[in-house]
C-alpha cells in the first residue's frame, strides 16, 4: 500500500480512536456522577449506545491504529529512532487508559462499581495530553 494512503489511514483510524476514548470518558464521569439517583430507562439506553459505539467503532480503530502504524514505522525504517519508541510507550499507554475505560463502561452498564476508580476520573485529560505529547513526537521527531 502506498505511503499516504497509510498515512491518511492512519490518521482517521487515530481520531475515531481518540474521540471515541473522549466520549467514554465523559460518559463515564457524567454516569458515575449521578449514581446516587435512580436509574432512567434514558440512562441505559445511553450507556448501552456509547458501550455499542466502544465495541463496533473505538475498539477496532484502536486496532487499525497499531496495525497501520506499525505498517508506518515499517516503510520508514523508523524502529530504532527514539521518538518512535516514545510514541510506541504512549500509544501502549493510551491503549491500557482504552480497555480500562471499556472495562468500566462494562461495568456502568451491569449496574457496578457505582464511583469511579481515582486513575479514571482523569482519563479525558490523560487522552488530550497523550495525544498532545504524541503528535509533538511524531512531527518534531525531536530524540
Amino acid at each position: 500500500m502506498d505511503y499516504l494512503w497509510l498515512k491518511a489511514l492512519h490518521i482517521v483510524a487515530v481520531v475515531t480512536w481518540i474521540g471515541g476514548m473522549l466520549v467514554v470518558a465523559v460518559t463515564i464521569t457524567a454516569a458515575s456522577g449521578g449514581r446516587a439517583q435512580q436509574e432512567t430507562a434514558m440512562h441505559s439506553a445511553v450507556l448501552a449506545a456509547v458501550r455499542r459505539w466502544d465495541q463496533r467503532v473505538t475498539s477496532p480503530a484502536m486496532i487499525l491504529v497499531w496495525i497501520l502504524g506499525i505498517a508506518l514505522a515499517l516503510t520508514g525504517s523508523w524502529f530504532p529512532q527514539g521518538w518512535l519508541l516514545a510514541k510506541l510507550v504512549s500509544v501502549l499507554l493510551l491503549s491500557v487508559l482504552h480497555g480500562g475505560l471499556s472495562g468500566r463502561l462494562r461495568g456502568l452498564s451491569r449496574n457496578q462499581q457505582p464511583s469511579p476508580p481515582p486513575p479514571l476520573r482523569y482519563a479525558a485529560a490523560a487522552v488530550v495530553v497523550a495525544t498532545f505529547v504524541i503528535v509533538i513526537l511524531v512531527v518534531t521527531k525531536p530524540i
